[in-house]
């Protein structure tokens, strides 16, 4: 067994029994009128390959990550559905893994799909839709605003983006704050079939997605080939101890003659 192996098998997790609901906010109720859907030819970004190469082996490689996913729901009955997406660094892709994870779950009938982009500091999942930052998660923070004023559907499927808002320097207390601790509750119960990816900064370099972290029922943990080191995933797995779920491991180039296979490199941006 390999070293990042025997790794692995420190993130054995224990499951938390979920708590219950809080009361929502008088403010927080489902609007008459649901926000505007946004044109899915808005999405530009060629990197999303599960909306603009569905067939391509990229693209099949995130419904294989969805169906990791779906079996590990179903493995264990009291798994959550508040997942986070986090990576050691910066620049190894989990914001676009978020995405097209995210847009492949949304193309199945029985879910709905909520992405909450939680970086405050450098947020980016709103920018391959096309729709503004703000107003998003730090000016219903901060502000007092309704969920239906903050939530925008994509268009794609049943995809809802959560964009960042204004940006935050120092979001640590924004994220240890009830009003956070009840959002992620009030979202995690009022729609049982929904899951709710939870895009973070990168664990080693800021201290607020550890806070999400415990606040998550799972963590997916993003390693990009060539960038991440054997050392930073150790330390990684460490900090989240029994939350990770799984690695995605982004960037590899994976060849196979012409007779059996294709050769693609993903994400070379």
């Amino acid at each position: 067994m390999g070293r990042i192996e025997e790794a692995l098998e420190k993130a054995v997790r224990r499951i938390v029994p979920d708590t219950p609901p809080p009361p929502l906010r008088a403010d927080d109720n489902t609007p008459s009128t649901p926000p505007a859907n946004m044109d899915p030819e808005q999405v530009t970004d060629e990197r999303l390959v599960v909306i603009k190469r569905p067939h391509s082996p990229e693209a099949e490689e995130f419904r294989k990550l969805k169906e990791a996913l779906f079996k590990e729901i179903k493995r264990r009955e009291t798994f959550g559905n508040v997942i986070l997406i986090t990576s050691a660094g910066p620049r190894e892709g989990k914001s676009l893994v978020t995405l097209n994870l995210a847009v492949s779950l949304a193309q199945e009938h029985d879910h709905t799909v909520l992405v909450i982009d939680a970086d405050l500091r450098k947020p980016s999942c709103h920018r391959p839709f096309g729709i503004e930052v703000a107003p998003g998660l730090s000016d219903y923070l901060t502000d007092n605003l309704p969920l239906s004023r903050v939530m925008v559907r994509s268009g794609v499927g049943n995809l809802v983006i959560l964009p960042a808002g204004k940006q935050i320097t120092t979001p640590c207390e924004l994220f240890s704050s009830n009003t956070m601790r009840q959002m992620i509750q009030e979202i995690k119960h009022r729609y049982p079939d929904r899951i709710i990816l939870i895009d973070s900064p990168p664990i080693l370099s800021f201290a607020e997605t550890r806070i999400l972290a415990d606040q998550a029922d799972a963590t997916i943990l993003v390693v990009r080939e060539k960038l991440c080191t054997l050392e930073s995933i150790q330390e990684c797995l460490k900090l989240l101890q029994n939350k990770i779920i799984g690695i995605a491991y982004n960037g590899s180039t994976v060849q196979y003659n012409h007779q059996n296979g294709y050769n693609y490199e993903y994400d070379k941006n």
